[in-house]
């Protein structure tokens, strides 16, 4: 059965990315270094196009990550471009031509915009009638397969406030943001109920994954 899950990287103190997001800077302060582990897997490599990487328990678990996802959803700060309206030159991304995501990807904005078709499959769809509809349009597209949430914060959090999500996989990274965009802000206390269904550790990150009880 088709389900709605979230693969995030977070920080030990919550965050997700720092203060003061940019086009130079799509992450914010505070980071460098927190990604370390996932430059340098073979899957990550295979991303963009380059030989070599790391194999191992993280890889693994990332290439399960990118697999049977039908369609994807992602809040405007993670499409990127800034806040507000949408300003010339058009912003068409952090990913270059062809985006990893080779499918359907449904963008939460305020901001109309035509669609994006973007190299290898992947078009943008500019959703301004809210959260709820960008899930529908993305459940319709995926069909069969998985709808995963890309992030930002901001709209994982919209999600699992409306109880969306089923399951989670955090990537706990052993590092201090200090500030920024951080998971389950202003959520209600113990929303959303959560069980481990798995744990895969490695030398710089730990995965798990979390259950949504209904």
């Amino acid at each position: 059965m088709s389900k709605v899950g979230v693969h995030l990287m977070i920080s030990l103190d919550g965050y997700l990315a720092g203060p003061n997001q940019s086009r130079d800077k799509p992450f914010g302060d505070g980071v460098e270094g927190f990604h370390d582990w996932l430059f340098r897997l073979k899957t990550f490599h295979e991303m963009l196009g380059t030989p070599g990487g790391d194999t191992g328990p993280s890889d693994t678990v990332m290439r399960e990550a990118m697999s049977g996802v039908g369609a994807w959803i992602l809040g405007r700060n993670m499409f990127g471009g800034g806040p507000g309206p949408w300003r010339a030159p058009a912003w068409n991304g952090w990913w270059g031509d062809n985006p990893p995501y080779h499918v359907p990807v449904f963008v939460v904005t305020h901001y109309e915009r035509e669609p994006l078709v973007m190299e290898g499959g992947t078009v943008f769809h500019f959703v301004t009638q809210g959260p709820e509809e960008a899930l529908r349009r993305a459940r319709d597209a995926a069909g069969d397969k998985d709808v995963r949430i890309g992030g930002g914060a901001n709209v994982v959090n919209q999600y699992l406030a409306m109880g969306a999500i089923d399951e989670l996989e955090l990537h706990h990274v052993p590092w201090i943001i200090g500030g920024g965009e951080r998971l389950f802000a202003g959520l209600a206390p113990g929303t959303p109920r959560l069980e481990i269904a798995r744990v895969v550790q490695a030398p710089d990150v730990t995965h798990v994954r979390y259950r949504v009880q209904r």
